[in-house]
């Protein structure tokens, strides 16, 4: 297995096993170096849906009490299991990333870290568990991103197959403050 992408790389890989294996090795080393329990520490993002081609990163939610109080001593002990703060700015997030060198130019897993059992912590896994539930949904999502990858011949840009993918994804997190 082999994960990592470059700056702004777009590409899908098919699922592997050895994803849910990757993320539980880094889920024990965050539970040892900054004392957060299991259940604070989730996979999310299509690698955690099976048989979902995805980006080969590993995305890692990981809950706080305030995501406000954040201190520099919590980075410290996710930068000693090799995540780094980046200089995503979004209201309800922080975003980690461990690179594969010190070159800093391939990222290969994300920490999402956001407040513990709010709206984003729970949409997150809403969307993780309704996917992995829901087969045609699931069909449909995928068909959804390989439709960006396949009508984009050049310039793949993942900002903006975020964006491609966005009202999917809102509309899944609907469906859960609905109910």
């Amino acid at each position: 297995m082999k994960l990592g992408l470059k700056r702004d790389e777009v590409k899908l890989v098919d699922y592997s096993l050895e994803w849910n294996e990757e993320f539980q090795q880094t889920r024990k080393a965050i539970e040892e170096h900054t004392g957060l329990a299991a259940e604070r520490i989730e996979h999310i993002g299509s690698t955690a849906i099976k048989d979902m081609p995805a980006k080969p990163i590993i995305d890692i939610l990981v809950g706080v009490d305030n995501l406000k109080k954040v201190d520099e001593s919590l980075l410290r002990d996710f930068s000693k299991v090799g995540f780094l703060r980046l200089k995503v700015e979004r209201p309800e997030e922080k975003v980690l990333a461990k690179f594969t060198d010190d070159t800093y130019q391939e990222k290969t897993h994300f920490i999402h870290l956001v407040d513990y059992q709010k709206d984003l912590w729970n949409n997150l896994l809403f969307f993780r568990d309704y996917l992995n539930a829901n087969e045609e949904v699931k069909h449909r999502y995928m068909k959804l991103k390989q439709e960006y990858i396949n009508n984009t011949a050049t310039g793949l840009n993942i900002n903006d197959y975020t964006k491609y993918k966005e009202d999917f994804v809102k509309n899944i997190f609907s469906i859960r403050n609905n109910n």
